[in-house]
This record gives structure tokens, sequence and C-alpha cells, in this order.
């Protein structure tokens, strides 16, 4: 039910699974389906309960991330990706090339994750919009 609820809530605010192609914040899309900055801030500010997972470097995430989001690093994801909930809607973000996000994505999908989306413009674009930060 949470599942539903909360991709009722994603769809409300216009996100869509044929959502548009999404920007790891170097200006090149990814296949995956996207979210925008503006509607995940949204989402946390309703109190959706949406997992967020940083796939920088734990270094990055030590110095800031995304309220309540989760540090699994892409050089961790394929050992680690069983830390991630299935059941809820997830959105990857980083700050790194769009093949590793696209990668992330792709894996994720193939080991049966269906709530999956992608942050538009990644980290860089939250910060450039100067949503709240965790350290």
């Amino acid at each position: 039910m949470i599942r539903t609820l909360t991709w009722c809530a994603l769809a409300a605010l216009g996100v869509a699974p044929g959502a548009a192609p999404a920007l790891a914040g170097h200006g090149a899309p990814t296949t995956a389906p996207s979210v925008q900055a503006e509607q995940v801030e949204r989402l946390l500010g309703n109190g959706q309960p949406v997992v967020l997972i940083d796939l920088r470097p734990e270094a990055g995430f030590r110095q800031g991330h995304l309220p309540g989001a989760r540090s699994v690093p892409f050089a961790q994801l394929r050992r680690r990706y069983g830390e991630i909930p299935s059941t809820r809607p997830v959105i990857l973000y980083c700050a790194c090339p769009p093949e590793e996000l696209t990668a992330a994505y792709r894996f994720l999908s193939g080991e049966g994750y269906r709530n999956v989306r992608v942050l538009e413009d990644g980290f860089p674009g939250w910060v450039t919009r100067g949503y709240p930060l965790e350290r």
C-alpha cells in the first residue's frame, strides 16, 4: 500500500514510468526514468517514504548528502544492493558520469527493482538549487 500511495504521489508531481531521460549532472542523458529535484524536494517535504541512494564515494557522502539518503557507493552496489528496499520508491543520484548512473539503474532493474528513478541533474543540480543537505 505504501508503494502504491507513494507512486501515486510521484504521478501527481508529474513523474511517470516514461519520464524524460535523466541527466547525471554532466549534460548527457541516461536511459533511466528520471525525477526532477523540485519533485524530490516536495516529496521529502511532504514526508513521503522515498529511499534516496547516494552512489558517490563515502567521502563525498560524509561532506553532505540529500536528507535521509543512504550511502551505497557505485563501486559497492553489486555487493550491497540487498540493503535497498524493493518495496518503496528508490531514487538514485550521484555526481558521476552518466554511464555510471545508467549502469546502476540497469543493474537494479535487472535484479527485479521496478521502483527506481534517477535524480535529474544529480547531486550537483540539487546543490545548485540550494536544497537542504545533511552532514
